[in-house]
């Protein structure tokens, strides 16, 4: 029983880790010309958004912009 709580301790901190890590370098990414960093931020913002709730809105707001617009597209491809 104690191990399993901390299995399951140690790989939340772990995936909280790899998160910010990604963010991290996702940011420094997005400032240097040599790396695409949305390649990096977005996966480390989805990994950190199941630990924190104001990511978890963002994600949510930014899919829903995501549909919205492919919707629009699509609705001007058809016209």
């Amino acid at each position: 029983m104690i191990k399993s709580i901390e299995a399951g301790s140690i790989l939340r901190v772990l995936r909280i880790m790899l998160g910010f890590l990604l963010v991290l370098v996702g940011i420094a990414g997005l400032l240097l010309p040599i790396m695409p960093g949305f390649i990096f931020l977005i996966p480390g913002l989805v990994i950190l958004s199941e630990y924190y709730p104001p990511l978890k809105r963002l994600l949510d707001w930014a899919k829903a912009k995501a549909h919205a617009e492919r919707a629009r597209l699509q609705q001007k491809r058809q016209a």
